[in-house]
């Protein structure tokens, strides 16, 4: 998958997600919006209660892209014949958005009221839901490959070293700025990192580093590199930047990591145990939707 056809496939994502959220939110505004006991004389009640056919069919859309989401991705991370098919991150990707748009349609279907056991199963989706964008902000901050697998230390520096020698041999930059690259790519907190403060150190460290791409393009512009010289040494000082805070996260936000696996595993064996449970109630009370 080429960068542009990659754009293309995180976008179509980003813009069905956003384009079904819409739609349900300007088609039920009006039935959603009633206090609960005012929705039975709405004109849309039948159709956008739980048990309506909008409602419903919501419902099991979302259950099922919930259900397909977890399991194509563990699929292709466990099983070894499948590794063979794309990348790891692609398919995280596509995890990611079945399991954002899969919620968001499952809250429809509840027309917003949460009681009884279900209301265990939706609590525990929500803490799947939040807990899964902290481990995406973890994941993408942990050196990997273009397959996904996690790099070590060792490979980390050599890619940073690599960066530092096609600056000086294929761009010829300056000995001087240069030295003003290395110094500010490789500079350390002075304090300790830890669990407590790491994130607050990345927000920190994403305005650093734009600080300073600032004060490089300056020194390159006053030595008379051109613009497009200029952008794509700006690319490489900036990957030179991220790979240096890596470095430094790399430790915390490993065991960060391996601690959220263990919270976040049993929240959503929760929410699809009872997710399982709910479906086989509402199948024995007739609740079959278009199936009957």
């Amino acid at each position: 998958m080429t960068r542009l056809q990659h754009k293309i496939y995180i976008s179509f994502f980003v813009l069905v997600t956003i384009g079904v959220t819409a739609w349900l939110i300007y088609y039920g505004y009006p039935y959603y919006s009633l206090p609960v006991e005012e929705r039975f004389f709405s004109p849309l009640h039948n159709q956008l209660k739980p048990g309506g056919f909008t409602g419903h069919g919501i419902g099991i859309i979302g259950s099922l892209l919930m259900l397909i989401g977890v399991a194509v991705y563990m699929i292709r991370k466990r099983v070894k014949y499948f590794h063979r098919f794309g990348i790891l991150k692609h398919w995280l990707e596509f995890h990611i958005f079945l399991c954002t748009l899969g919620p968001i349609l499952i809250v429809f279907h509840t027309s917003f009221k949460f009681g009884g056991l279900v209301a265990v199963s939706f609590w525990s989706m929500v803490a799947v839901f939040l807990s899964g964008i902290v481990g995406r902000f973890i994941y993408v901050r942990i050196p990997r490959t273009i397959e996904g697998v996690e790099l070590d230390l060792r490979q980390v520096q050599q890619i940073n070293d690599e960066l530092s020698v096609k600056l000086r041999n294929y761009y010829n930059v300056k000995d001087d700025i240069l030295l003003e690259i290395e110094n500010i790519t490789n500079r350390r907190h002075k304090g300790t990192l830890s669990a407590a403060n790491i994130f607050f150190i990345i927000v920190k460290d994403f305005f650093i580093r734009r600080k300073n791409i600032r004060t490089i393009t300056g020194k390159l512009k006053s030595s008379g590199v051109s613009k497009k010289k200029i952008a794509e040494i700006k690319l490489l000082v900036k990957q030179k930047m991220l790979l240096n805070n890596r470095i430094e996260y790399l430790r915390v936000l490993q065991n960060i990591f391996k601690f959220w696996h263990i919270v976040h595993l049993p929240f959503a064996l929760i929410m699809l145990v009872i997710m399982i449970i709910h479906i086989g109630v509402a199948i024995a009370f007739g609740y079959v939707w278009i199936f009957n």
